[in-house]
This record gives structure tokens, sequence and C-alpha cells, in this order.
């Protein structure tokens, strides 16, 4: 029997050595590897220099090797040990340096002394070295050689695209982010669980909505992809998600759209109630990923988020310890659910009204106990409640919602309804 908490976890383990950055080979290899799941995903690559709105598509970067050499020979913050040792985005260098000098180029932790911190410079040329400030404490004055063997040049970024139509031109979308090195939740519970979501969306036999569904860097990425795709987007949309930090055992979080009030926000909001109802509720004021772009003045998407820990509120955060014991096959698979079940609600959301005056006999329809006791009403409270508040002009998340009921717990009751000719479907 298969378990998708633990698969996920062991797509996790193989995706994490890699080291990604917001253009280069890593994040090709790490996409060539998602494509094994999603053999219609589409690779897309835009040069360097390209115009998206106020940005530019910037420099491909790439890295073979780094690592210092301390006084006594030993080398230290090697990139082959960790990929978080070099900044990202860290120009060629080969050179001797004082510890003096060199410490203005290191960067430490001192509250997370063990850890070793997440650094980039995409949009500065710079280059550093991040180390575990207990490390730092260590380094004794003398000479130092700084050796980083990377290459920036005219090249392009890269990202993933995959289409699953539907029964209309309306779209769901889904969008995670593929541009960090070794960290599990802040960069790979997302894309992983997309790509589940994407297998589990594609095996449906009946789909309202088409699906778009892109793996990008983070915010130029989303920059360059709405340059290209912003009116499209912005007709057919209906529905989205930023997916991101989706894979730790804590609580889950919901973080707006700029509206506040889209379909997305209000079937994020019912489902985490219903499942997971000691969820955290934060602020747009509170954004700090691709929602930013999507939900931006001009563009107005309604994308909002759901995740386990937020962004920035866990100790691991954009750090070594951001590791695959943090991510867990039963935190990954639960992110999957909560999602999971968001998208079964955007599909069976619909306009109902009653075809019949006053309440419809059931009994005849074998649909209500023939004999009348105290406790026969009890198996079909939630029928007659749902039936109650079909008026052609609630949809049925907001019926769910009046009446109490996780909509995916209805979903037999209206089949069974639209089957007996009781209701009928409202065009939007």
């Amino acid at each position: 029997m298969s378990d998708p908490g633990q698969e996920m976890h062991t797509l996790c383990r193989e995706l994490f050595p890699i080291c990604r950055s917001i253009t280069g080979n890593g994040f090709r290899q790490s996409l060539e590897i998602l494509k094994k799941h999603l053999p219609d995903l589409k690779t897309f690559e835009v040069p360097t220099g390209t115009n998206c709105f106020d940005w530019t598509v910037p420099k491909e970067w790439n890295i073979n090797d780094a690592y210092i050499i301390d006084p006594d020979g030993n080398k230290i913050c090697s990139f082959q040990d960790s990929n978080l040792h070099v900044v990202g985005y860290s120009t060629l260098i080969d050179k001797t340096l004082s510890l003096e000098e060199l410490q203005e180029y290191l960067y430490s932790l001192p509250e997370q002394p063990n850890a070793i911190p997440y650094i980039t410079s995409y949009y500065k040329e710079r280059w550093g070295f991040c180390i575990t400030h207990n490390q730092r404490e260590l380094l004794k004055k003398g000479e130092y050689r700084v050796f980083i063997d990377s290459e920036l040049k005219d090249g392009h970024l890269t990202y993933g695209e995959l289409i699953i139509p539907g029964e209309t031109k309306k779209e769901v979308f889904l969008s995670t982010y593929l541009c960090h090195p070794s960290m599990a939740n802040n960069e790979l519970s997302g894309p992983v669980v997309t790509t589940f979501l994407a297998k589990w969306i594609d095996s449906l036999k009946h789909r309202k909505y088409t699906y778009r569904i892109i793996i990008i860097p983070e915010t130029i990425g989303s920059i360059t992809y709405l340059s290209q795709n912003h009116k499209a987007m912005k007709e057919n949309i209906i529905a989205g998600f930023n997916i991101s930090c989706i894979g730790d055992e804590r609580a889950f979080s919901y973080l707006p759209s700029r509206q506040g009030n889209t379909l997305s926000d209000q079937i994020a909001l019912h489902v985490l109630k219903n499942l997971h109802p000691e969820f955290l509720s934060y602020s747009f004021l509170d954004r700090g990923s691709d929602e930013r772009q999507y939900c931006s003045p001009g563009i107005d998407l309604p994308v909002c988020s759901i995740m386990r820990t937020r962004y920035g509120c866990y100790p691991e955060y954009h750090t070594s310890l951001d590791d695959l014991d943090l991510v867990t096959p039963n935190g990954l698979y639960g992110g999957f659910e909560a999602i999971k079940k968001s998208i079964e609600c955007i599909e069976m959301t619909e306009i109902l009204q009653s075809t019949i005056l006053c309440e419809p006999q059931l009994g005849k329809r074998n649909l209500y106990p023939t004999i009348s006791t105290n406790n026969s009403t009890l198996h079909v409270r939630g029928m007659m409640n749902f039936l109650a508040h079909c008026d052609g002009k609630l949809n049925t998340l907001e019926i769910a919602e009046v009446i109490l009921t996780p909509l995916w717990e209805l979903i037999t009751i209206i089949d069974k309804l639209k089957q007996e000719g009781i209701l009928r479907t409202i065009d939007d």
C-alpha cells in the first residue's frame, strides 16, 4: 500500500543536496527530477536582460566549488559539506586575506550559534561565506585563502509550467518556488506537495476547472511569469494558492489575498476551520512570498496561502536547521490534504436551486425513513438543512458555512438530490 507522505519525504531527500538558486543548473536539475513525476511539465527559458515590468532577468549563476583554507591548512566553510556555506550568487574569488579582512565577508548568527545562515546577493555582485557562529568564534589570527569557483554570465531564468485542462477555460492556479538551496520546509515542501497535488488533479476523471501550475524561482520568477501571462490569468483564474512552508508538523497558517474575500480566501478558511481549527490567521501585511506579486494592484489575482508554520515564524527558517528532520512525512501529507480539500471545495462550489416548492417528498424517493421516530430526522437533517437554503442565490460553500457542515461531507447528498431532479444548477 502506498504511503504518500513517505513518498513526498523521499522526493525531498532526493532534491535536498542540490544547490539551487534563482537561475542556473541546480534549478534545472531539480525541475528534471520533478518532471519524472510530471512528464507533461514544460520547461521555459527566459534570457538574461529580458524586461519584466520594472525588473530585468539577471545573469545566470552556477557554482562548482568553494572553501576557505585556515592558517593551519584546514579546509573550512566547504561548499561540498553544505551549499549554504556560500553566499548565493557569489562571484569568482581566489585570494589570501587576514582574519580581520575576512570578517567583512563572513555571515553568522550569534543567536543561533550552531546554524549556518542562508544569505544571498542576487542584484549586487559580491562574494561571501556563511559559517556557524561557534566556528567563527574559534577562528584565529593569520592568513586565510578564500576560493570560490563560480560563474556569473548571460544565460537564462528557468521555470516549469503544467496546464491540466478541465471542462471550462476558467482556471485554478497553483504556484510554488524551487530556488533555495538545501532547506526543507521553506524550499522543498512547496514544490514536492505541489507535484503530488498535480498528480492527483491529473488523475481525476472529471474536472470542472483547468489547472495552471507553475514551479518558478521566487519573486523574479513570478514577476517574469506574470509579465508574459497576466492578461490571460486575470481573465481566467477564479482561485489560486501560493504553496510554501507546508511540510512541518506545527500549526497550520492562513495568509489572505490582498482583497481578503476571494473564493480562495473563503475556501481556505472553510477548510482550516473544519480540519485544523487551531490554525493561525495572518494579515496581508505579513506577506513575504509570491502573493506579493499575484495580489499587486493591477494584477489582483485571487491568490492566498495555506501553510504549516509561516515563513519567518519558525526558528529554523533560512538556516541549515531547516532540514529533513523538521519536514516529516506526516507534515507533508497534512499540508497536501489541506490543499487537496480546498481544491475539492472549489470544484464543488456552485449555485443550486430547488426545483420543488415547499419540502420535497423524500420518502417516495427512498431518501427519508418511512417510519417516523424521534431519531429518524437525524439521518436526514443535513440533507434538509442543505435543501432549505438552495434558493438559487447562495452557493454551496455559503450554505455549508450556514449549516456548519464541511462542504466535502455534502457531496453525496448533493449528488443524490441532483439525480432525483430535486436540485438544478444555476449558471454563474
